[in-house]
């Protein structure tokens, strides 16, 4: 019994103490521990949004590479060239975003047709490709 009526002193005192003084509020760990929860949880939302924005981006620029590689695949086709076997780069631009369409011509084991390859690079990072497309071409 004795260790119960100390603690039990103890409570009361410390009751007391809050009560005599008004102690009310929060301490400086308190506010400290959520200011570093509240932190992180900012910069974590930060960070996906960045990485949304830069998901979005490439997005954009893989749909426009792909319309660029598209373009000159159906003009070889709509137009029913036979491409002379080789390869060759030109400007493929599709609105602001400035892009570097490269060719490829290559012989097929059956000699009616041939296969072409459209590679298409980012005008500013060149060595960065974006996209290839690849088609079969008849002759004729």
């Amino acid at each position: 019994m004795p260790m119960a009526s100390a603690i039990s002193r103890c409570n009361d005192m410390i009751a007391s103490l809050r009560t005599r003084h008004g102690v009310r509020g929060f301490t400086l760990l308190e506010v400290l521990v959520a200011l570093i929860i509240v932190g992180t949880a900012l910069g974590a939302s930060l960070r996906a949004i960045g990485s949304l924005t830069q998901n979005s981006s490439d997005l954009r620029s893989s749909m426009m590479a792909t319309w660029s590689a598209e373009n000159r695949l159906v003009q070889i086709r709509t137009a029913r060239e036979w491409p002379n076997i080789g390869k060759r780069s030109f400007d493929c631009p599709q609105g602001e975003l400035r892009l570097i369409c490269e060719e490829e011509v290559l012989p097929t084991p059956n000699p009616n047709f041939r296969r072409v390859e459209v590679s298409v690079f980012d005008a500013s990072l060149p060595e960065r490709r974006i996209i290839k497309l690849v088609q079969v071409v008849p002759n004729g």
